[in-house]
């Protein structure tokens, strides 16, 4: 008598690694970030103008590409307080603190342009927020 046998299945092949593995191979060896991303922030935007460009005087110096300034939302903080301290509830202020923001991206930045960034003095009220990625 003749047995019959169930073909065997072979095992696939797995999918290969996913496309986020991929880029951090293809990432340059030499440590140095893709990227940098500068988000300056300030109550007036004046001074934050004036400062988003000298950070692009700067970067454009040493032949960086840059990509920005992009504005972002203005972040707007309401207070209402009461005008007198016991009676008269019904008589009020109200004050806002709006903070303007911007975003500089910096693309492929060499040692240069980051040790030139970090020695650049900018008014007080600016605040720096620098990712690498």
């Amino acid at each position: 008598m003749a047995e019959k046998t169930a073909p065997k299945k072979e095992a696939k092949a797995k999918a290969p690694a996913k496309k986020a593995a991929a880029k951090k191979a293809a990432s340059p060896k030499s440590g140095l970030p893709e990227r940098l991303r500068i988000r300056v922030r300030a109550y007036e935007y004046k001074v934050l103008d004036a400062s988003v460009r000298q950070i692009i005087d700067t970067a454009i110096r040493y032949d960086a590409k840059i990509v920005g300034p992009i504005p972002l939302p203005t972040e707007i903080k309401k207070y209402t307080v009461n005008r007198s301290t016991f009676v008269y509830k019904d008589a009020r202020e109200q004050f806002e603190m709006r903070v303007h923001k911007r975003l500089i991206e910096i693309l492929d930045p060499s040692p240069k342009v980051i040790e030139a960034l970090t020695n650049l003095s900018l008014p007080s009220g600016v605040t720096i927020d620098v990712k690498m990625n």
